[in-house]
């Protein structure tokens, strides 16, 4: 069987759509109906909602029938900076330090214990921490340079 996929883009975001993952779940077009509508075609209309809350409904459908990535940026990168565009969790790299998660996000230990954190976590990226996989300052002591 041939996957068939669909893209809609507004030139900043592009939302995917493959229909035979699709289990009419129903959530997308009851949470953003300016956008989803089945009885039209195309049923999907990116240009009547921003990309943040484009982003956010899609991140909402159970089946992975949507998606959406990012579109690069068209011109010169040293412009200026590119809007981010928020999901919910911030990844950031803290220079010569850890690596910092913030949002609430589930942890899965290493014997698969599950944790929902709702703090920002600090992970370490120098391989020095005494409590892996979080960031305990040994970057200090080892002059960690990243």
């Amino acid at each position: 069987m041939t996957e068939i996929r669909k893209e809609y883009s507004n030139g900043e975001v592009t939302v995917v759509w493959k229909p035979q993952l699709c289990i009419h779940s129903t959530i997308c077009f009851r949470g953003l109906p300016k956008v989803f509508q089945p009885g039209k075609k195309p049923w999907i209309d990116v240009e009547k909602a921003n990309s943040e809350e484009l982003i956010r409904q899609v991140q909402k459908c159970p089946s992975g029938a949507l998606s959406f990535f990012v579109n690069q940026p068209k011109g010169d990168p040293d412009e200026g900076p590119v809007k981010a565009l928020e999901t919910g969790v911030r990844v950031e790299v803290i220079p010569d330090g850890p690596l910092m998660v913030d949002g609430e996000f589930t942890m899965v230990d290493k014997d698969g214990k599950r944790s929902v954190q709702k703090e920002p976590g600090y992970f370490c990226r120098c391989g020095a921490s005494k409590t892996k996989p979080f960031c305990d300052g040994s970057h200090h002591e080892v002059k960690f340079k990243d």
